[in-house]
């Protein structure tokens, strides 16, 4: 009943009533009070006109934002300069409020503008988007006369990678030149003393030169044995070693090493009698160790011994080397891992470090799927811990 045309009906019969009192002809009345009523139904029953489906070949905004919505790269819909459109990828760059937002203000980037006005679309590689070291390509596509797609692809991530390796190749060249200019100054310069004047060099300079050359030879070596490391090590981060070795026995064997070689009263061992079985791999264990135990005692203290432990932890079993040196100042730790970084480039060349110790160690680290920690205090000393996860035998555990 509530669905009744009553407005039509109500008018139907006030002018029914109008004709009966003109003609007093009540069949007549009658008749056309019947036509009007049951056409007032009649046209009740018609279905609304179907909206009108968009051009074939084109998506409407529903299908539209429900395709692009799952996408992982942000894409955005444009229409009469305004974002209709954006996917969760690009509500999470550019703020949820972008939606309904004219485009030029969304973008709030000279460059991105330039492109937006443009009218056959086109690609940029743009700086700073949403952030100050962001980089982002963003290609704008005109889909019709109205409405426009913008795609963004994030390049920082590429860009941080190609900066590394061009950061890696100019410092480890410089590494690299600096003690072959030594070298090759050396030996032209007494070479040259003896073509001069025909005399040959005294016996104590030409003894005192060779021992610089020894010297920066060794340097040379060791640089690049450890850019082998590095490389190697590098190569194989993603695959877990498939062997299992005892932690507690590599740690005493490294340690028995170095003290044959600077006397027991260099480094204190503290051990946990208990097997520590890790799936790791011997050489680079081996290694990681040596190389802690060895920065240690190359920037600790002289006269106090490097104490190392081995010891089990909740789920994990954890290796620490503490030195009693001048200690690291808080801006330099989280930058000690990095390649070449040296907190005193000086005495860190005059002790013959190469600035690779702890990139080969964190890299080491990370392969095992294992977690570095480090700590200092200038005055106290320097504890680095590196922490393996225990391997459980899986027989036994079944069993």
């Amino acid at each position: 009943m509530a669905g009744l045309p009553w407005g039509g009906i109500l008018l139907s019969l006030l002018g029914t009533l109008a004709i009966w009192l003109t003609t007093y002809d009540a069949a007549l009345s009658g008749a056309i009070l019947l036509v009007w009523i049951c056409s007032l139904l009649l046209r009740r029953r018609d279905p609304p006109p179907a909206p009108e489906p968009p051009a074939r070949g084109t998506l409407g905004p529903e299908q539209t934002r429900e395709l692009i919505e799952p996408l992982s790269q942000p894409y955005l819909m444009m229409e009469k300069g305004r974002i209709t459109i954006a996917n969760r990828a690009a509500r999470d760059v550019l703020g949820p409020h972008i939606v309904g937002q004219d485009a030029r203000v969304a973008v709030r980037h000279p460059e991105a503008i330039r492109l937006l006005d443009s009218k056959g679309g086109g690609s940029a590689t743009i700086k700073g988007l949403s952030g100050p070291r962001s980089i982002w390509n963003v290609s704008v596509r005109p889909v019709d006369d109205a409405r426009t797609t913008i795609e963004l692809v994030n390049r920082t991530a590429e860009a941080d990678i190609s900066r590394a390796h061009t950061d890696f190749v100019a410092n480890a060249s410089h590494e690299l030149r600096t003690p072959l200019s030594s070298i090759i100054g050396y030996v032209e310069t007494m070479l040259e003393a003896d073509v001069d004047d025909g005399r040959p060099m005294e016996p104590a300079t030409r003894h005192r030169f060779l021992e610089i050359v020894a010297k920066e030879a060794k340097r040379l070596q060791a640089l690049v044995e450890d850019l082998m490391s590095l490389s190697r090590v590098e190569a194989g981060k993603h695959d877990l070693p498939p062997t299992v070795l005892d932690l507690r026995e590599l740690t005493e064997h490294v340690v028995s090493g170095v003290t044959s070689l600077h006397g027991k009263d260099r480094v204190f061992l503290d051990v946990d009698p208990r097997p520590m079985p890790v799936r790791g791999d011997t050489q680079q264990l081996d290694q990681l160790t040596r190389n802690l135990i060895d920065n240690a005692m190359k920037y600790g203290s002289k006269t106090e011994p490097v104490h190392v432990s081995v010891k089990h932890s909740d789920a994990s079993y954890e290796l620490t080397v503490t030195d009693k040196g001048e200690g690291i100042a808080p801006e330099h730790l989280p930058h000690l891992t990095r390649r070449f970084y040296r907190t005193d480039p000086g005495r860190s060349r005059a002790a013959g470090g190469t600035g690779l110790g702890l990139a080969i160690v964190k890299h080491i680290v990370e392969r095992h799927r294992g977690r570095m920690d480090i700590a200092s205090e200038l005055g106290v000393g320097t504890t680095i811990t590196i922490r393996l996860p225990r391997h459980v035998d899986e027989e036994a555990k079944g069993a």
